[in-house]
């Protein structure tokens, strides 16, 4: 009886849990492959501890949630993933933690499963706006091909990733393979609940 009861409760989708080998991550960086992936995102630039990458958000987050309640209403729920970062930009000839934070570029994103769909996002947008919490910016539904990556987890304060992105690239150099695209961030810990000394986030860095 509980196994069939356990059929009829609809399962609640864990992207994490799905696709674990892309999100295992060590304290020294290694060479993986990543799926193509689904992504809400929204691009922005400047400092991250500035206003409108905070906007940028929870946008983000907003389209987010109401996109997995009308999804679970519809008998396909899954959870809400953790916020993840592309970043390029800075100054021409110095790494990006090394350029001012003014210059930096971002794309905020958040993973959603493949069966999520732009009319998706724009019911979402609907559904906001009725309530009047229509997005201040853009949500953008796209696809991520990263590919052969080299990656590893950060422990500590995001503006101490020095030591993180010089073991990747030195990494990536003996395996004779080079940086291609943008720098990826996956943020395990919320900063508004954990201390710096002991975020958790993967760094990766698609090579070629």
């Amino acid at each position: 009886m509980a196994d069939i009861e356990r059929r009829l409760i609809p399962m609640t989708l864990d992207l994490y849990t799905r696709h674990k080998t892309e999100y295992a991550a060590k304290l020294s960086p290694v060479l993986l492959r990543v799926g193509a992936a689904k992504y809400l995102t929204v691009a922005g630039r400047g400092d991250p501890d500035g206003t409108a990458f905070g906007v940028a958000v929870g946008a983000l987050y907003g389209a987010a949630f109401t996109i997995k309640m009308a999804s679970k209403s519809r008998g396909r729920d899954f959870r809400v993933a953790k916020l993840e970062g592309l970043w390029w930009g800075g100054r021409r000839g110095r790494l990006l933690i090394e350029s001012p934070p003014r210059t930096w570029r971002w794309k905020v994103m958040i993973r959603v499963p493949p069966f999520v769909t732009p009319r998706d996002l724009l019911a979402a947008g609907r559904t906001l706006a009725a309530r009047g919490r229509a997005a201040p910016v853009p949500v953008r539904l796209e696809t991520l091909r990263e590919g052969k990556c080299v990656q590893m987890l950060h422990r500590g304060p995001y503006r101490q990733e020095h030591a993180s992105i010089a073991a990747m690239a030195a990494f990536a150099r003996a395996h004779g393979v080079r940086p291609r695209g943008r720098h990826h961030e996956i943020y395990l810990s919320d900063p508004r609940r954990v201390a710096p000394a002991k975020l958790r986030t993967i760094l990766r860095q698609p090579v070629r």
